[in-house]
């Protein structure tokens, strides 16, 4: 059962993408969408546009920051995967992936002539879908 309703607008923007750059996105989108499926602390996505890119966030209030994906217009890679600059989750991701390629304090970026590190990225991908959650409990834990 699917906890993430398909979203016309986010489809035509993917569909706009060439071949290359599209197979890529739908596969992170399908890596987002099993990930939160695979995990009851997720709960049901949704899916939008923010600045143009898809867009995917939790519906359960503070639980989770917004994981954006797109092709890369940086010379970084290809196409990556975005989130709030405002979180810490890009330094700890550089701490858990020292070889993957960061933008800022925004962004894991990939290119189309390797392979994604599928493991890795739905390690990612969870951490950014119960970022609130796991930071609230991280105080909790401290108090």
């Amino acid at each position: 059962m699917s906890k993430m309703q398909d979203n016309p607008d986010v489809l035509s923007v993917i569909d706009g993408y060439s071949d290359e750059v599209r197979a890529a996105i739908l596969k992170l989108r399908t890596l987002i969408v099993e990930t939160a499926n695979s995990s009851d602390a997720v709960g049901t996505l949704e899916e939008t546009l923010k600045w143009g890119q898809p867009s995917y966030l939790t519906i359960r209030p503070k639980s989770g920051t917004t994981v954006r994906i797109d092709r890369d217009t940086s010379d970084a890679g290809d196409y990556a995967l975005y989130v709030n600059c405002q979180s810490s989750l890009v330094s700890e991701w550089r701490g858990l992936f020292p070889d993957m390629t960061f933008g800022g304090d925004r962004s894991v970026h990939f290119r189309l002539d390797t392979a994604l590190p599928e493991d890795d990225v739905r390690q990612m991908i969870l951490m950014a879908l119960t970022y609130h959650a796991n930071k609230n409990k991280r105080k909790t834990a401290l108090s």
